[in-house]
C-alpha cells in the first residue's frame, strides 16, 4: 500500500473522552465542534493561515448576548457538514500544526474533499493540503489495490467525491488496469482454454445413464458446461473479488466503464456471477448466506468470500429483488458468457423473490438460448407460484424450451430436417450422424427425456401437460427413443387410473422402430404398455431381424462373387438398409443366393452364414420363451412369423446350406 508522510513535530493532541485538546504553550481559544467531537485550537496560528472557511467564520464570530459580547470570550465553530466527520478535520488540524501524519489509501478521499471543504488551497499557504493530498492520490490510483480502497471510501464522501470527479478517476484507472490484464491473460490462455473446453464437452457425450438395462442418453446430474472450462482457463479472474465489495452503483459503473474500453463480455459476465454469489444467499442449493461462495460454472473453482463479507448483514427481501432485477439487466447480451447453471439459480431466485415478470422473461430467454448447456439439477425449479399443483414448474420449463426452439440457433441452423432424417433412417437404430449426437437439438431431447423421467411420479402431473412437454421435442432430435421410454414407463407406473385409450395416447409419443435392443426386451414384458404398442414392438424386432438375415445373405452373395461395394452388417447384427428399401434389399438378397446355387462358396464364408443363421435362431427362441411367458398363444407367434416372412425364409436357407 502507498503512503506518504506530511510534518515533522511530535504528537501535541491528546484525546480526553469526547475532546481533542492541543497541549502547547498557549491556552486554546476556539472550539471546533465536529458532531459529537470537540477540538480545543488556536485562533490566530496556525488556522487562519491554512484554511480559508475556519478565516472568515472567525472573523464572522460574534459572541453570545450571556458574554457580554467581548471579543475575549472562547470561539464556538461548527462544522458538522465536513466531509470525512470528525476523523477527516483531525487530520486536517494536525497537518495545519505541522504534527506527524501518514496518508495512504483509506484516508487520502476523505482527506482531500475535507481540504476543498475547508478551502485549504495554495492560495492561503504554499504547499496546502490540497495540493498534497492531490499528488497523493495520483500515486494511488496507479495501483489497483489502492485503488478499489479509495473507490470504497468515496461512499462516505460521495457527493464531494463527484464533484470532484474522484470517482470518476478511481472507476476510469480500475477499468484500464482491468482491461489490460485481460487482453494479456486471454491472448496467452485462450488455446489452453479450448482443450479444456473440448476435455469436457467429451466427458459429458460419453455419458450414458442405465435404467432396467436400458440406455436412456440422459445428461449428466450436476455436470458442467464447455464454457465454463473456458472461462477458468488462466487468471482472467483476479479482480472478480476485488470488485465485489463494491456498492451495486459503484459496480454498475464500473462494469460500464469496463464494458466500454472493450472488456470481453466473458469476463464481464464472470464478475457479475461473482458478485452475483455474494450477495445471493439463495441463488446456488445448499448454501446459506454465512458460508455464501460461488463457483459453479464460472470457471474459477469454488471462490470462498473473504472475512469482510462476513461482516455483511443479510439484506431484506426488497432489497435481494432489487438487486436480482439490476444483476439481471447488467449481464451481457451475448449468448453462452453467462452459464445456465447460474441463469436457472437466477431464475429460481427470482421466483422465490416473486421479481418482476420482465426479469423472469428476460432469464428465461437467455437459457433458452443455451438449454443445452443445462444440467438436469438445476432445471428442476420448485413450483413457487400461488396455485401450486405440481412439485416442480413445468409450465417454466416448457416456456423455455419454446424459447429454444425458436431462437435464432434454433431449427434454422445446424439441426438435421425430418424430411433428411426420414430418407436416411434405418430400420432399427437410426444413423448416429441424423442429426449429429452432438448437436444442440439433440442435446436437449435428452436433456428433456431425463426431465420427463423426473416429474413422471408426480401424481398432480396431468397427461396433457406431460404430452405437450414431450411433443415440443420433434421425432428427428432422438437419435433412439429410450429415453422417452423410460419416462413414459415412470409415468404410467405411478398413475395407474389411466385408461386403455390415454394410455394408447401417451404411447403415441415414441417411436418403436428407434428402440434399442434393451429397450424392445423390457417393452415386450411390460403389462403397462397397451396391448397394440407391444404388437408394434414385436413386429418391428422381427423385421429388424428379417432385414439382418437378408443382409447376411447379400453380403455372403457379394463375397462369393469378390464384389466389393457390399454394405457391411450393423455392429448389433442388423445391415444398415434404408427404409422404404426393405423389399428390394430382399429382392436383390433373393436374386444372389439364386445365383450363387452353382457357384461353390468358400468354406469361411459358409462357416459364418451358419454361425450367423444359428444365433438368429437362438434370438428367435428366446422371444418365443418371452411370449409365451406373456400368456401369448403359439398360433399368434407363427402367425407373426409369417406375416413377416421370417421362418419361411430360414426354412430356404438351411437346405440350401446342407446340399452344399
Amino acid at each position: 500500500m502507498a503512503t506518504m508522510k506530511l510534518g515533522s513535530k511530535p504528537e501535541i493532541f491528546v484525546l480526553e473522552g469526547l475532546t481533542w485538546r492541543c497541549m502547547t504553550e498557549l491556552e486554546s481559544d476556539v472550539v471546533v465542534e465536529v458532531g459529537e467531537m470537540s477540538f480545543y485550537l488556536h485562533k490566530q496560528f496556525p488556522l487562519l493561515s491554512r484554511s480559508g472557511v475556519l478565516q472568515r467564520m472567525i472573523s464572522e464570530y460574534q459572541a453570545p448576548q450571556e458574554d457580554g459580547g467581548g471579543g475575549g470570550g472562547m470561539c464556538t465553530l461548527q462544522l458538522d457538514d465536513i466531509p470525512g466527520g470528525a476523523k477527516a478535520f483531525e487530520l486536517a488540524a494536525r497537518f495545519c500544526y505541522d504534527v506527524k501524519i501518514e496518508l495512504n489509501a483509506h484516508n487520502v478521499v476523505c482527506l482531500r474533499c475535507a481540504a476543498e471543504y475547508l478551502r485549504m488551497t495554495d492560495d492561503y499557504a504554499e504547499g496546502n493540503l490540497i495540493t498534497q493530498a492531490e499528488s497523493f492520490l495520483a500515486d494511488v490510483l496507479a495501483n489497483w489495490k489502492d485503488s478499489i480502497k479509495a473507490l470504497e471510501t468515496c461512499e462516505g464522501v460521495l457527493p464531494t467525491a463527484e464533484d470532484l470527479h474522484i470517482v470518476s478517476r478511481c472507476i476510469t484507472a480500475l477499468a484500464s488496469k482491468a482491461c489490460a490484464s485481460d487482453a494479456a491473460a486471454w491472448s496467452t490462455g485462450h488455446a489452453a482454454a479450448s482443450a479444456s473446453a473440448v476435455a469436457v464437452a467429451a466427458k459429458n457425450a460419453s455419458y450414458d445413464a442405465l435404467w432396467n438395462g436400458i440406455g436412456s442418453g440422459g445428461t449428466p446430474r450436476g455436470g458442467g458446461g464447455a464454457a465454463g472450462a473456458a472461462a477458468g482457463c488462466s487468471g482472467m479472474d483476479w479482480w472478480y473479488e476485488d470488485v465485489s465489495f463494491l456498492s451495486l452503483p459503484m459496480f454498475k459503473r464500473l462494469i460500464q466503464a469496463m464494458e466500454g474500453k472493450g472488456m470481453r463480455p466473458e469476463s464481464i459476465a464472470g464478475a457479475i456471477m461473482f458478485y452475483a454469489g455474494r450477495f445471493l444467499p439463495g441463488l446456488k442449493r445448499n448454501t446459506s448466506f454465512s458460508n455464501a461462495s460461488f463457483g459453479g460454472d464460472c470457471g474459477a473453482g469454488s471462490r470462498s468470500i473473504t472475512p469482510r463479507a462476513a461482516n455483511v448483514s443479510a439484506p431484506s427481501e426488497g432489497d435481494q429483488r432489487y438487486f436480482l432485477e439490476e444483476i439481471v439487466a447488467l449481464l451481457p447480451a451475448k449468448k453462452g458468457v453467462a452459464s445456465t447453471r447460474f441463469l436457472l439459480g437466477m431464475l429460481r431466485t427470482a421466483m422465490l423473490l416473486h421479481a418482476s415478470p420482465l426479469c423472469r422473461e428476460n432469464l428465461e430467454r437467455r437459457i433458452g438460448a443455451q438449454l443445452e448447456d443445462a444440467c438436469l439439477d438445476d432445471l428442476l425449479v420448485p413450483n413457487l407460484g400461488y396455485t401450486v399443483e405440481t412439485l416442480y414448474d413445468i409450465d417454466c420449463v416448457q416456456r423455455i424450451l419454446d424459447y429454444f426452439m425458436s431462437s435464432t440457433d434454433g431449427l434454422g441452423t445446424g439441426y438435421t430436417s425430418p424430411a433428411v432424417v426420414e430418407e436416411g433412417s434405418q430400420l432399427g437404430a437410426p444413423h448416429a450422424g441424423s442429426p449429429s449426437s452432438l448437436s444442440p437439438i439433440t442435446m436437449v431431447a435428452k436433456l428433456m427425456d431425463g426431465y420427463l423421467a423426473e416429474v413422471a411420479p408426480d401424481t398432480n402431473l396431468k397427461l396433457p401437460k406431460f404430452q405437450a412437454l414431450a411433443a415440443v421435442v420433434p421425432d428427428y432430435a432422438r437419435p433412439v427413443d429410450d429415453g422417452i421410454y423410460r419416462a413414459m414407463d415412470i409415468y404410467l407406473k405411478s398413475h395407474p387410473w389411466l385408461s386403455e385409450s390415454e394410455r394408447e395416447q401417451l404411447c403415441r409419443l415414441m417411436n418403436c422402430q428407434k428402440l434399442s435392443l434393451e429397450a424392445c426386451t423390457h417393452a415386450a414384458q411390460n403389462e403397462r404398455l397397451p396391448l397394440r404398442v407391444v404388437v408394434q414392438v414385436l413386429f418391428f424386432e422381427q423385421l429388424r431381424l428379417r432385414t439382418s438375415i437378408a443382409g447376411w445373405f447379400f453380403v455372403s452373395g457379394n463375397a462369393a462373387a469378390g464384389g466389393d461395394g457390399a454394405p457391411q452388417p450393423h455392429p448389433g447384427g442388423s445391415a444398415i438398409v434404408p427404409k422404404g428399401a426393405a423389399a428390394a434389399g430382399q429382392s436383390d438378397a433373393d436374386a444372389e443366393a439364386d445365383e450363387g446355387k452353382g457357384k461353390e462358396l468358400p468354406a469361411e464364408a459358409i462357416t459364418d452364414v451358419k454361425a450367423r443363421v444359428s444365433e438368429l435362431e437362438k434370438e428367435c427362441m428366446s422371444m418365443k420363451q418371452e411370449i409365451r411367458r406373456l400368456g401369448k398363444p403359439r398360433r399368434s407367434w407363427s402367425l407373426l412369423t409369417r406375416k413377416c416372412g421370417f421362418g419361411t425364409k430360414v426354412q430356404q436357407a438351411q437346405p440350401t446350406m446342407s446340399s452344399k
